[in-house]
């Protein structure tokens, strides 16, 4: 089967007519979109592979053996992912989540890690399934690596193997989340998507396997990102039934964000047990507040996780752009983005063909 490619690509020449590109050296406390937002947060994507075949992101019917991913040589290698986090980072971008596919799965990857690390000043974490965690969580931690963020969809093992799909026990995943506290990946994040009629009924367990553990498990409605995980609204378990199904037998608080345009709402335990998250992007849209980027692996930039479209930082690379001509591109991509689609979101958009979440991230 062939890879399931963008929609569409846009050169970098060909951006939105009728509004101007920036001027040089616009400094990065000015960068900010049509709606005020700032960049901060850029996503990268270093692998489409994952050795999982979870239900909502690369289900197996699509996703089976005679799939083609990206060749080697459409992958932006490490120097060029390096040289492209600098530029970010002189616009603005201060926190660097690495994601796949399953991140990973990427060839020495640690090499990538403490190539970002050694440019200072910035937060480097990282998502992953778990599978691989155990045995590079100490690599990762030496390379650079501050976080790391476990995707977790049960606790029993029947429903997260059908939720994986792979047959992948999830007594791994836990000694992978283990490893990673005893690296000092602290805190840990643990992601749970919540799909009714498949794991719901796992929503109390997750809850009170890592209560008290310092970790913190966050929910995550059920999205409509790509075009081949089957979404329907009627599969959404929200935020708040989740929060009520919890509280009711262990009561929760609402806590304060950290910080101004972060995706998970906070609640914490009363008893002081911890807290856990819930993100809402179908039920309570937090596009008003979005400051992520997100660059594919093979060099695409999108500025929105449901984005039909990219811009080619790629071909600008390899086609002799300096980094000052890349820097203004990212610039003027970044300030005529008006993306909100979460707040604007219906039955047909939703239907609309748009990035699969393992070519751009999560």
């Amino acid at each position: 089967m062939e890879r399931n490619t963008p929609v569409t690509v846009i050169p970098i020449a060909d951006m939105r007519r009728g509004k101007p590109m920036p001027a040089a050296n616009v400094p990065a406390s000015a960068l900010a979109d049509t709606r005020g937002r700032k960049i901060r947060d850029l996503r990268i994507s270093v692998t489409d592979r994952c050795n999982f075949r979870c239900v909502y992101c690369m289900p197996k019917e699509i996703f089976g053996p005679d799939y083609k991913f990206l060749p080697r040589s459409e992958l932006l290698d490490f120097d060029e992912l390096t040289r492209l986090v600098q530029i970010f980072k002189d616009r603005g971008v201060t926190k660097i989540r690495l994601t796949g596919g399953e991140p990973l799965l990427r060839k020495n990857i640690e090499h990538l890690i403490e190539n970002i690390a050694a440019l200072g000043g910035l937060d480097i974490a990282l998502t992953t399934n778990g599978s691989l965690l155990a045995k590079k969580a100490r690599s990762l931690r030496n390379a650079g690596l501050e976080r790391v963020t476990v995707s977790l969809d049960a606790i029993d093992e029947p429903t997260f193997q059908k939720m994986n799909d792979a047959e992948f026990p999830v007594s791994d995943v836990l000694e992978g989340i283990d490893a990673a506290a005893a690296a000092g990946l602290a805190p840990i994040k643990i992601n749970m998507v919540v799909k009714r009629g498949l794991n719901e009924h796992s929503i109390l367990p997750m809850a009170e396997h890592f209560r008290g553990t310092g970790h913190i498990l966050r929910f995550i409605e059920f999205m409509d990102v790509g075009s081949t995980n089957g979404w329907r609204m009627d599969d959404v378990i929200s935020s708040g039934e989740i929060v009520e199904r919890i509280g009711a037998v262990h009561p929760l608080e609402q806590a304060e964000p950290h910080y101004s345009g972060e995706v998970a709402e906070r609640w914490r335990y009363r008893d002081g047990a911890g807290e856990i998250g819930v993100i809402s992007s179908v039920t309570q849209a937090f596009c008003n507040d979005c400051t992520r980027a997100r660059l594919s692996t093979e060099g695409m930039l999108y500025t929105c996780l449901f984005a039909q479209s990219g811009y080619d930082l790629r071909g600008m690379m390899r086609g002799g752009a300096s980094d000052d001509a890349i820097r203004d591109a990212i610039s003027g991509i970044w300030q005529q983005r008006d993306d909100r689609y979460s707040e604007i979101r219906t039955a047909e958009t939703a239907a609309e063909r748009k990035i699969e979440m393992s070519y751009i991230g999560g």
